[in-house]
């Protein structure tokens, strides 16, 4: 890769996490080129160098979501371990994401992708579906090593999995950051293990 690409999927990597930081503050009203330019620390124009519209703009926040779900697979995928160890640490490293990220649920939830563009919608949804696919994977691997039980279905695990995350997530928008997210999957954890462990 060149270096004038490589520079260009930082600065839109920038340009998606400072889009984020804008509608965590602001809400989805907030999302302007004007706005993001000023968070990036870039003219105006630089920013539609990068993306035509706000729509464009959206569509690489879900491009970074998807980056980010499958580094993150990626990574505990490497890890030293058992399955379960390594979906402890995905499980973590997915709410860290949500944290850090505290607009990803608006973002996902908003009628700009969830109901207002199909084709939007429906990329979330493949996003979705990549993310559980690979979690599913995990869990196979789990019953090949012999740590997951063979009776339970690998893709309803990966949906058990995300539930784990989505309710907190949830609770911990809706109450403004209050709610601890960390604690309650910590919590959930052991008693998702005793559902699937061999």
């Amino acid at each position: 890769m060149n270096t004038k690409k490589q520079s260009t999927d930082i600065r839109q990597d920038e340009i998606a996490k400072a889009a984020l930081d804008l509608i965590s503050s602001h809400g989805m009203k907030g999302l302007r080129m004007t706005a993001i330019a000023k968070k990036v620390g870039i003219v105006p124009s630089g920013i539609y160098r990068h993306f035509r519209s706000k729509d464009e703009v959206l569509d690489a926040i879900l491009d970074f979501i998807q980056h980010h779900f499958t580094a993150n697979v990626r990574s505990v995928a490497r890890m030293e371990g058992d399955t379960l160890m390594r979906l402890h640490a995905l499980l973590m490293k997915h709410v860290s994401l949500i944290q850090e990220n505290a607009s990803i649920p608006t973002v996902i939830f908003s009628a700009d992708v969830s109901t207002s563009s199909s084709r939007r919608r429906l990329k979330l949804l493949g996003i979705m579906e990549a993310y559980l696919a690979e979690i599913a994977a995990l869990v196979e691997q789990g019953k090949r090593e012999g740590t997951i039980r063979e009776d339970v279905e690998s893709s309803t695990v990966a949906v058990m999995f995300i539930g784990l995350i989505q309710p907190p997530t949830i609770l911990w928008h809706l109450s403004a950051g209050t709610y601890d997210v960390t604690r309650q999957a910590e919590a959930a954890w052991p008693i998702f293990c005793r559902a699937v462990e061999k």
